[in-house]
């Protein structure tokens, strides 16, 4: 058992994750197609009607078709913002959750890497439902569509690891959360590309676009539901950019475990 827990940690702790949200499942569940919904109505019936009655079309295609893929890839690396800042203060201070595992043969780096593989697995299934709404809703015409999914599981990695990397470096928490979250990843929800192409901005702008996870996961997302034009280099640069910050975030986050919990 001991070998298993030193080779499987990472596996043990996401199962251990997904437990504790199973406490939440009606939570996740309306969260999961409450939140499409909502959207696709919003979108779809509300705005997007008024626009496709103008004979309006964004990128060649209709505002919800446009819209659909952006906001799902946004919501999922909104919620992961969350999962990766309040619930690791909690595994480090307010519940110390972390510190069971730690004193087994678990190597603190597995608990870190663990959490991430819960959060993938969760968000696998939110975006899965999310896409299933969308195909409902005419929202995902292509037949590669359903790449969306890991292209939003991978941004909302890529959007948590580094910001658990750096909650796990806290003591406490003031208002760093916040504050992050209203200056850092709302306007990148607002000025990525969400609502709008990006290059409608001002070039002065457009930047904020350019260093979001979310930006790079809309791309991603638009080109697998609907095919949207873009060279092939650049949609290399998107994986491989939200790839690395999942990859460079899980890894200070991993170190930083270690300090904290085997000093």
């Amino acid at each position: 058992m001991t070998e298993r827990v030193r080779r499987w940690g990472a596996l043990y702790h996401a199962e251990h994750y997904l437990l504790v949200a199973r406490a939440f499942l009606w939570t996740v569940l309306l969260n999961a197609i409450g939140t499409p919904l909502l959207y696709m109505v919003a979108m779809g019936v509300g705005l997007g009607s008024l626009l496709d009655a103008k004979g309006t079309t964004v990128d060649g295609v209709s505002y919800l078709v446009f819209v659909a893929p952006a906001i799902m890839v946004a919501t999922s690396a909104q919620s992961a913002f969350g999962e990766n800042t309040y619930t690791v203060m909690a595994g480090f201070k307010w519940q110390r959750t972390y510190y069971g595992p730690a004193a087994t043969p678990m190597d603190p780096s597995q608990i870190a890497w663990g959490h991430q593989i819960g959060i993938a697995i969760r968000y696998l299934f939110q975006a899965s439902m999310f896409w299933v709404i969308m195909v409902l809703f005419d929202a995902a015409p292509s037949v590669w569509s359903f790449l969306a999914i890991p292209v939003t599981v991978l941004t909302a990695l890529a959007m948590g690891a580094p910001m658990q990397a750096y909650a796990a470096t806290l003591d406490s928490e003031g208002a760093q959360f916040t504050t992050i979250q209203r200056f850092v990843v709302m306007p990148m929800f607002l000025f990525a590309g969400t609502f709008f192409a990006l290059s409608s901005m001002p070039i002065y702008l457009q930047w904020i676009g350019w260093i979001s996870p979310m930006w790079h996961g809309s791309q991603l997302a638009r080109w697998a539901s609907y095919g949207l034009a873009e060279p092939w280099w650049l949609r290399v640069v998107h994986v491989v950019y939200l790839a690395g910050l999942f990859l460079l975030g899980g890894t200070l986050a991993a170190r930083t475990y270690r300090r904290r919990l085997w000093s």
